[in-house]
């Protein structure tokens, strides 16, 4: 079967396959990133630092309903991705119509379920009276928009099992364009406050996701399944929830643990809340290449894996990690010299800038583990190791919740306990991913010698 679209990662260099791979994921998630970045720069400059802080109340509860069909998505893609390097064609469509079931259901549900939750949560979280009517309007636009979401995600996420990285990102930077303009437009003219922005990334998902699925459809035979192809695939919606619910519950016990990292900040006030916002919304840009090659080692360590090369998963493995430490050291040296600057661009405010800048000196000096954490998680997702998803969910959840009760109570560090936190998890997280992967390598090679000693004894 010749099909457009897609790439075969089970044949040639793997550093070139996956930097190839991995360039448009990078500009796709930057452009992702700027619908949060332009929330934020629009909201902050034009609304004041407390409803840029309203608006960053939100972004760890965001990500914890958000990371669910996430996961979810995460297994159905690595399914899609083996049955694709096994070559069998028949089963890759099976897997692209039930992954379309799969991913509707868990929408709806956590669609549903974060809409009535948002005010109970946030009360929990201990937000500031002055700014929870902002955070409830803004959080529960957010999650009106996760069907919305999640038809973009479910496209996108078919089409790299597929190899084809570049498609969505040629959605994503329409729907960003329109993003901002209808920011500038809902907030900047007919002042319509955090709502306006919300209503502006709400419209701007819906085009990309209903356009990525319309341009999937149209243009790669595997999307248009047949009637036996669309039957219900009890065998294959199996395989995606083992392997996508450790992955939701992994990102789920992130999401906890950042949402308990929020309390903490919004204990210390706005000014505080308002520099932890730009802080991570730096941050998640920092992130973006090496969360583009984590995606991308998925795929790719998804395919060899169904066609049976655990040489060139190990290969991509070294390749790609000595990149990302490259990488890793040159952001470190940016937030070291260009903090305040990056800070500045968000608020105007001295205090925030002031505080931002530093947290940033803090942070940037444990990126290298982010870069260990990226590369390691990329790997073992995509060989299936769903209970490395559940191990690594744990260390972060532990050092994001015991870290800061350590701190505050047995140090003087204060606020900054806050940074503080965010760094030692990364460092924590990614000695984890290391020493599973080890464990992962000597597993396969046992299973690999036990392999050959049964041929010898077969043909001694």
């Amino acid at each position: 079967m010749k099909m457009n679209s897609t790439m075969n990662m089970t044949e040639g260099s793997p550093l070139k396959l996956l930097s190839v791979f991995a360039l448009p994921l990078l500009i796709g998630n930057l452009f992702q990133q700027a619908y949060n970045l332009a929330d934020s720069m629009i909201v902050g400059r034009l609304l004041g630092a407390n409803a840029l802080a309203a608006v960053g109340a939100t972004g760890s509860i965001s990500f914890l309903f958000f990371s669910f069909f996430s996961g979810i998505s995460g297994g159905c893609g690595i399914v899609t991705a083996q049955y694709f390097g096994a070559k069998k064609h028949d089963m890759v469509c099976r897997a692209i119509a039930n992954s379309a079931y799969i991913m509707l259901a868990a929408s709806l549900v956590t669609g549903l379920t974060a809409f009535l939750m948002v005010p109970t949560v946030l009360s929990w979280m201990g937000t500031p009276q002055e700014i929870l009517p902002d955070a409830i309007v803004y959080m529960r636009m957010t999650s009106a928009s996760v069907p919305l979401v999640a038809v973009y995600n479910y496209a996108a996420s078919m089409q790299r099992a597929l190899g084809d990285s570049r498609t969505p990102l040629c959605f994503l930077v329409v729907s960003c364009v329109t993003n901002v303009a209808l920011d500038l437009t809902f907030v900047g003219v007919f002042g319509m406050g955090v709502f306006g922005a919300a209503l502006a990334t709400m419209l701007s998902q819906l085009l990309s996701g209903m356009g990525s699925l319309v341009y999937a459809y149209r243009h790669n035979a595997y999307f248009r399944v047949n009637r036996e192809c669309r039957a219900f695939d009890r065998e294959i919606s199996k395989s995606a929830v083992r392997l996508g619910l450790p992955l939701a519950l992994q990102w789920s016990l992130i999401a906890i643990s950042t949402t308990a990292l929020q309390s903490v900040v919004n204990s210390f006030g706005p000014t505080a809340m308002a520099s932890y916002t730009a802080t991570n919304r730096l941050e998640q840009l920092v992130q973006q290449p090496f969360g583009s090659m984590s995606m991308a080692l998925s795929t790719y360590a998804g395919q060899n894996m169904g066609a049976g090369k655990g040489d060139r998963i190990r290969a991509g493995f070294r390749d790609s990690l000595l990149a990302m430490m490259a990488l890793a050291c040159g952001m470190t040296l940016m937030m070291q010299t260009c903090g305040e600057s990056l800070v500045g661009l968000f608020v105007h405010e001295p205090e925030v800038v002031a505080m931002g800048s530093r947290a940033l000196r803090i942070t940037s000096l444990f990126y290298v583990f982010l870069g260990v954490i990226y590369v390691t998680r990329g790997v073992l997702n995509g060989v299936g190791d769903a209970f490395f998803s559940f191990i690594n969910g744990i260390v972060e959840i532990a050092g994001r919740v015991g870290l800061p009760l350590l701190l505050l109570h047995f140090t003087t560090a204060g606020v900054w306990s806050i940074w503080i936190t965010a760094g030692v998890t990364w460092l924590l997280a990614g000695s984890s991913c290391v020493l599973r992967y080890i464990s992962w390598r000597k597993k396969r090679e046992g299973v690999r010698g036990a392999g050959r000693l049964s041929a010898v004894k077969r043909f001694s």
